[in-house]
């Protein structure tokens, strides 16, 4: 089975919160930042810093953590957020090295 990962995306004024879940988030997170689907709502709302994000074995478990996560209001998930990147950074930098992923330039 593959891998899943949930994430948290937000604004640069960390005003807009968007939960996502994939089984490849160093690519997925890109086509956020690159704006792939422009009709998309996190396109809209210029949704492309990610804040937070948990890592799964499976697939399954990814898309339960983010049904649960999506059911929870926004004080749950600032708290969330805050206890492992206060500062609120884009931490898709951390996410490409930790996944062993090397974009070419």
């Amino acid at each position: 089975m593959k891998p899943g990962f949930i994430y948290i995306l937000t604004n640069k004024n960390n005003t807009t919160l968007y939960i996502g879940v994939t089984s490849d988030i160093v690519t997925r997170i890109k086509q956020h930042k690159e704006k792939q689907n422009n009709k998309s709502f996190t396109a809209k709302y210029n949704l492309d810093k990610l804040v937070y994000f948990e890592a799964f074995q499976m697939i399954g478990d990814a898309i339960g953590r983010e049904k649960q996560l999506k059911a929870g209001n926004r004080t749950k998930k600032v708290s969330l957020i805050e206890r492992i990147n206060p500062e609120w950074l884009d931490l898709y930098e951390k996410v490409k090295r930790e996944f062993g992923y090397e974009e070419e330039e």
